[in-house]
């Protein structure tokens, strides 16, 4: 059985004979303190990354009481020998058996433990729930669901199975209710039906088949319906501290109308959040694309006879919805999957114009990455709080607090009486619908002084970063354009390939565009190697649309986030595992030579945020710091100009040591 709980102080640690072997919770040798002070650590760096955060402040991380015996659901592998547990550290999915496990509320430990014993009972006899691999046994897992009901906690099991390994449903049902009758305290047992190669310990398919599907279970004030396999937060009262944070931003929001707010809560799963703020009084709109999570909220929703609009749909797909029909909302909270909001869901939650916005996250580098595109569309943050959702494990989970502000003007890289070169962000369209369009990076040019007529010479796809060249007078235009059509001008990018490109090479290949070919030479070198795919250094020749894009991908070694010319699964990957939710392109330097004095100008633009944060989590921090070493990821322009060099502000060299290329760049250029 599992241990006591432990209230930690600061200084104190938790001691586990598993702590060796199990990889289930990697700071346990540290003090809570140091936890708490990593955790924090990992917050800051996240947001640290992008200037537009860089005011934001972290605040400390709220503690979990307790950090032993919290956890009310725990995922358990199943392996032969009668071990249940979690896989050993080091990656090699070999099973630690964890018997007296400290994380586990002491329901959840019970009923594990009684599994425990039945599987090698099953193991020894060939029955099929014995575990995958030994004989007859189909068990790959056990996923156990405690709920806290008005007459004490109670447990749903699910079963994951070997879908190609699998009994009868006849037989699964019998083995359901000799488990439930076997192990009081369990509400009802579920399959769940898993392929062999999926990479997620639960499968797409889950099937009820003994006792109740669904129970009621407590939380803070509200109850929600619990089912097989759904999420929830691992640590009770840390989640009612949340949901208590979210009802008084929501009170407050409602004062000043004095009725009850309307939320907009995105993301809903089965109701937890929704369920809450509606018991608080708050009108909530609920968003959920799983069907039965939303029927799960609906349910308990008539049960308390709370004020919850509930519906199965993309939010995305909502949002835009809820724009045309001009829905108001007071709040709009969103807790997204790990891999953050998608984004376009970004832009559309910026559209709807909700005067207040909380966001719940689990990962900091994709909160970061997406409080960094909303300070863009016009919502800053007002609140970071980080809490310890997981105690003796790296996760923290955060609240953000945004509220509806002025978008920030654009970061200029170097600036003179004609020219302005700036860097754009990824997910910003250069000009947008029209020339004032909100939430283009011509429209946050515009607001500098002097530059209310300025257009770009160039543009850039939405989904690439870097810089961007804009004449301050549409009267300049036709002098800057022959300046970068000379022969002299290069622009050099750095780009992220899927696979192991040459050591470099020469892409020469005719591009279609209005009908007609055209010819078309990019040149790369390979600058690094990351997890099995290319950071490369690329220039092309000439401003062919997607010309960069284009060549890769007839060589077999498309872009890594590419949604158009690239490889979808490898793509999916990178999103849900490398947060990368956009072309891995970036302009990092321009060079041409100055009309007005004649010297070189070059201006860099550094690899932002978002992919520096897709390097470290697929090579470590050893690739970044070679590739910063190496000065191949550009470099901040914000130093003041050096007087002998290009009049203007920002960072000019004037030594060019590169060789000549002859470009034929369009006005029309896009990378």
């Amino acid at each position: 059985m599992a241990p006591d709980t432990i209230t930690t102080e600061p200084s104190t640690r938790v001691d586990c004979v598993h702590a060796a072997q199990c990889g289930g919770c990697p700071l346990i040798g540290l003090t809570y303190g140091e936890q708490l002070s990593q955790k924090r650590g990992r917050v800051v760096q996240a947001v640290s990354r992008y200037p537009s955060l860089e005011l934001t402040y972290t605040h400390p991380v709220e503690t979990a009481t307790p950090v032993t015996r919290y956890r009310t659901r725990a995922k358990l592998i199943v392996a032969s020998g009668g071990r249940v547990g979690l896989y050993a550290k080091g990656g090699d999915h070999e099973v630690v058996n964890i018997p007296a496990c400290h994380v586990l509320s002491a329901e959840v430990a019970r009923v594990a433990e009684r599994l425990r014993a039945m599987i090698a009972a099953a193991e020894a006899s060939g029955d099929p729930l014995g575990p995958a691999g030994s004989g007859k046994g189909a068990l790959r897992a056990v996923d156990i669901r405690e709920a806290v009901t008005d007459a004490g906690p109670r447990v749903l099991i699910t079963l994951v199975l070997d879908r190609a390994l699998a009994p009868d449903p006849a037989t699964l049902r019998l083995e359901a209710a000799r488990i439930a009758s076997s192990i009081g305290g369990v509400e009802g047992v579920a399959v769940n039906y898993r392929d062999a190669d999926g990479p997620q310990i639960l499968g797409n398919e889950t099937v009820h088949m003994f006792g109740n599907a669904h129970v009621a279970d407590r939380l803070g004030g509200s109850v929600h319906v619990a089912t097989y396999g759904s999420f929830v937060q691992a640590h009770r009262p840390q989640t009612a501290r949340i949901h208590a944070r979210l009802a008084d931003l929501c009170r407050t929001a409602g004062a000043a109308s004095r009725e009850p707010a309307r939320v907009l809560d995105l993301y809903g799963g089965s109701g937890a959040i929704a369920l809450s703020l509606a018991q608080s009084g708050a009108n909530v709109h609920m968003v959920e694309s799983f069907l039965p999570a939303v029927e799960a909220a609906r349910t308990a929703a008539r049960a308390q006879g709370l004020a919850l609009f509930a519906e199965s749909e993309d939010c995305a797909t909502t949002l835009a919805r809820l724009h045309d029909e001009r829905a108001r909302f007071d709040v709009v909270v969103a807790n997204p999957p790990r891999r953050g909001m998608s984004p376009i869901a970004r832009e559309r939650l910026a559209r709807l114009g909700p005067s207040t916005i909380a966001y719940v996250s689990c990962d900091p580098d994709t909160l970061a990455r997406d409080l960094d595109h909303l300070a863009q569309l016009g919502y800053a943050v007002t609140l970071l709080q980080p809490l310890d959702m997981i105690p003796l494990t790296e996760e923290v989970e955060t609240v953000a607090v945004l509220r509806r502000s002025t978008p920030a003007t654009a970061r200029i890289a170097w600036e003179d009486d004609e020219i302005l070169i700036v860097e754009k962000p990824p997910h910003e369209p250069t000009t947008g619908d029209g020339p004032d369009a909100p939430g283009s990076l011509l429209a946050r040019v515009r607001r500098h002084d002097r530059a209310e007529r300025a257009i770009p010479l160039y543009r850039l796809d939405v989904g690439t970063s870097g810089l961007v060249a804009l004449v301050r007078r549409p009267e300049d235009e036709k002098r800057w354009l022959e300046v970068f059509a000379a022969s002299s001008m290069r622009r050099v990018f750095v780009a992220g390939a899927r696979g192991v490109t040459s050591s470099k090479g020469a892409i020469v290949r005719d591009l279609r565009e209005d009908g007609r070919l055209f010819f078309a030479r990019t040149r790369y070198r390979r600058l690094a190697v990351a997890s099995g795919h290319s950071v490369l250094r690329v220039i092309p020749e000439q401003g062919r649309t997607h010309q960069v894009r284009r060549h890769l991908a007839a060589i077999g070694h498309p872009l890594l986030g590419d949604s158009r010319y690239g490889h979808p699964p490898t793509n999916r990957f990178f999103e849900e595992r490398n947060t990368l939710d956009r072309t891995f392109l970036h302009c990092v330097r321009l060079e041409i030579d100055h009309p007005g004095t004649g010297q070189r100008l070059i201006v860099e633009s550094p690899l932002p945020g978002d992919l520096r944060v897709v390097l470290e989590r697929t090579s470590g921090p050893g690739t970044l710091r070679f590739l910063d070493h190496k000065n191949a990821l550009g470099t901040s322009s914000s130093l003041p100009p050096d007087p002998e060099a290009v009049p203007g502000r920002g960072s000019a060299l004037d030594v060019d040591t590169s060789p000549r290329i002859r470009p034929e760049l369009t006005s029309d250029d896009e990378g």
